[in-house]
């Protein structure tokens, strides 16, 4: 009987081939393990298998070697070995995926971006580690701007609709709660943390078009999107905020397709403790929420990490299908995790399945899946097959050539900043400062004094020692973009005709959805 089924992935052997069902894929799935246990090759195996049977894959490449993927192993002695004892040698071939890089920092693949008005406020409060004041406070900045029609696309926007907060605070405070300079001044101050973390690269436009995400090769297969996340890894609370973005991007905008024969997309979420590591309990309900409902959108999520848990009870309990490499009882706390890990199997009478987890070697599993009536299989202690992309990274050299042929690089590579908050607040301050010189302006002038009103707009009149004013800052600055882009406003405007996914009506069309991210009206 072949390994290799059409509506099955062949995970590896215990007692029998056992087979993860592309029909129940997308009733989510957890991958854990202790560090050097084989985790990232059995990811590898199920990516590879569900891009073999046409679903694309969205994973996260922590330490640089899922890169791999994208080109063909190479026969290795222990390669040839392994599929040799599991009866597969007739059928093990090498290849590779098609590939999309991605690379929040756009070093290591097309750059990811969102604008802010698309992340909404809850995702961006917990980026930034707000309390539930600041929190407040950056809701309310979202919905002026929604209601006011203006662009919140990257983080300079955010800045200048801060400001026009704190100088505006009495009349906005008076429709919408308190607004005090302190908390607007605290999250300025979490923006430029974020700032320097990078963050600033994932805020702008071209936004990611979630399509982009599912495409399929013309011989059927699913693309394999790699995030390049070894870098991010320094900003795990970014990491962790992107990936939650994108889950509920995804929930957002996906139709309801009820269980389909094989998955829309599946979404591996690795390092899945960073998700979970000091998130309010308003979070984690919505987080639950949307995996559970998920499934329904054609979306199977699969949680990666070392411990179970890791993982909230309340999510753990929506993943049905399960591999656990070898755990460590070290620890009072592993030796918990170990309990926990062997509680959730269904049990086989043939081992303990708490004995079995701290003996298992490496490549080796206790796999359970969902049978076709959607029961949990009996636990099987399982020898992974060996993947047939190779293992470990790409070359430099590959990545580049993978890139620079990829399907999306036109549409990403280049940044578009079209008129958005930054601008129009800073036009409208302008404005305003000019009138009230020109108001101020001496009678027997005959008419007004354009140096002493630009001198005030700017500053540049302003006393020794005296400080900018918020106005000024904002001319100030948008002066200086204006003049930075002149030579790029053709191109430019040709960009605001294209770019984006929020349209210029943003007051009148913005529904935000169960995480806060834009749900767009037709």
């Amino acid at each position: 009987m072949s390994m290799l089924q059409a509506d099955k992935i062949y995970l590896g052997t215990s007692d029998k081939p056992e087979y993860l069902l592309l029909g129940l894929a997308n009733r989510h799935g957890l991958v854990t393990g202790a560090t050097g246990t084989g985790k990232t090759v059995t990811l590898q195996v199920l990516a590879q298998g569900f891009s073999d049977a046409g679903v694309p894959v969205f994973c996260a490449d922590i330490k640089g070697d899922l890169s791999g993927i994208a080109e063909a192993g190479t026969p290795q002695d222990f390669l040839m070995k392994r599929a040799e004892e599991l009866g597969f040698q007739d059928e093990y071939k090498f290849s590779a995926c098609p590939t999309i890089f991605w690379d929040l920092f756009g070093q290591q693949g097309h750059p990811i971006r969102t604008t802010v008005s698309e992340m909404g406020p809850l995702l961006l409060a917990r980026l930034m580690n707000l309390n539930d004041t600041q929190e407040g406070v950056l809701t309310i900045a979202f919905r002026v701007a929604d209601e006011q029609g203006l662009l919140l696309l990257d983080l300079k926007d955010l800045r200048a609709m801060l400001g026009f907060m704190a100088e505006n605070a009495d009349q906005i405070q008076a429709k919408y709660g308190n607004v005090t300079k302190a908390s607007v001044g605290a999250i300025q101050r979490q923006l430029l943390v974020l700032e320097n973390q990078g963050g600033d690269a994932f805020f702008g436009e071209p936004a990611l078009n979630i399509a982009d995400l599912m495409r399929t090769t013309i011989d059927g297969r699913g693309m394999v999107n790699v995030l390049a996340a070894d870098k991010l890894m320094q900003s795990p609370r970014l990491y962790a905020t992107f990936l939650l973005w994108l889950l509920s991007e995804l929930f957002e905008v996906l139709p309801e397709v009820g269980d389909p024969a094989k998955p829309r997309l599946v979404f591996f979420f690795d390092e899945a403790h960073l998700l979970f590591d000091e998130a309010p309990k308003a979070l984690l309900e919505k987080v639950e929420q949307v995996v559970k409902l998920i499934r329904s959108k054609g979306v199977g999520v699969y949680f990666v990490t070392q411990n179970p848990l890791d993982v909230p009870d309340s999510v753990l309990s929506q993943l049905g299908n399960r591999v656990q490499h070898a755990l460590r009882a070290y620890t009072p706390r592993d030796q918990k995790a170990v309990k926990v890990a062997a509680d959730t199997f269904r049990p086989n009478p043939a081992f303990k399945t708490m004995d079995v987890i701290t003996q298992l070697a490496v490549g080796e599993a206790l796999v359970s899946t969902l049978e076709p009536k959607g029961v949990p299989s009996m636990v099987a202690r399982t020898f992974i097959r060996p993947p047939s992309s190779r293992i470990g990274p790409v070359t430099p050299a590959e990545r580049a050539q993978i890139i620079a042929t990829s399907p999306v690089g036109m549409a990403y590579d280049k940044t578009v900043d079209r008129e958005s908050a930054y601008e129009i607040l800073g036009q409208q301050q302008a404005q305003a400062a000019a009138a009230e010189g020109e108001a101020g302006a001496a009678p027997e002038s005959g008419g007004f004094d354009v140096g002493s009103i630009l001198g005030s707009l700017l500053g540049t009149n302003k006393k020794r020692g005296e400080r900018f004013t918020a106005t000024q800052r904002v001319a100030r600055d948008v002066t200086r973009t204006v003049t930075n882009k002149v030579a790029g406003d053709v191109a430019a405007n040709i960009g605001k005709s294209v770019a984006g996914s929020i349209g210029g009506s943003v007051g009148r069309s913005i529904v935000r959805g169960v995480l806060g991210s834009i749900l767009r009206v037709r």
